[in-house]
């Protein structure tokens, strides 16, 4: 229940800094509306994670079992070796093009975080077989 109710307030705070962010930041151009977007769907990806743990908790189901932590674990593992590769791609793009260190870094980070979430989202419908 505690971990829920972290997931939901530090998901709120990325939520309400990432709104200030976008109104103080004017003008804006397209890359940032595309990280904007990138951050309210990972906001919301941490939402129902913390959602679908509270509505467990209130019906007395375990907080985490042997399936969801194996889930947990091969995606981490996934996206770890797919996110190498982006970064791999992120150097090149940035040597190739002369691009700002620190922007190149926050477009890292977003898609370590989106790649994340495909992986969870792919091994929690497709299952994780015998493992």
């Amino acid at each position: 229940m505690k971990k829920a109710i972290i997931a939901m307030v530090v998901s709120l705070l990325v939520l309400i800094s990432a709104i200030v962010w976008f109104i103080v930041a004017r003008p804006v151009n397209s890359g940032e509306s595309i990280q904007f977007v990138i951050i309210l769907i990972m906001v919301g990806f941490g939402l129902f994670i913390a959602y679908r743990r509270l509505n467990g908790a209130r019906h007395g189901e375990p907080q985490e079992d042997e399936l969801s932590k194996q889930i947990l674990q091969k995606s981490a593992a996934l996206s770890y070796y797919i996110s190498l590769y982006l970064w791999l791609v992120i150097m090149y793009l940035t040597d190739k093009y002369k691009g700002e260190t620190d922007v190149m870094f926050g477009w890292g980070i977003l898609g370590m975080a989106v790649i994340f979430g495909l992986s969870w989202v792919f091994y929690y419908f497709r299952g994780i077989g015998n493992a």
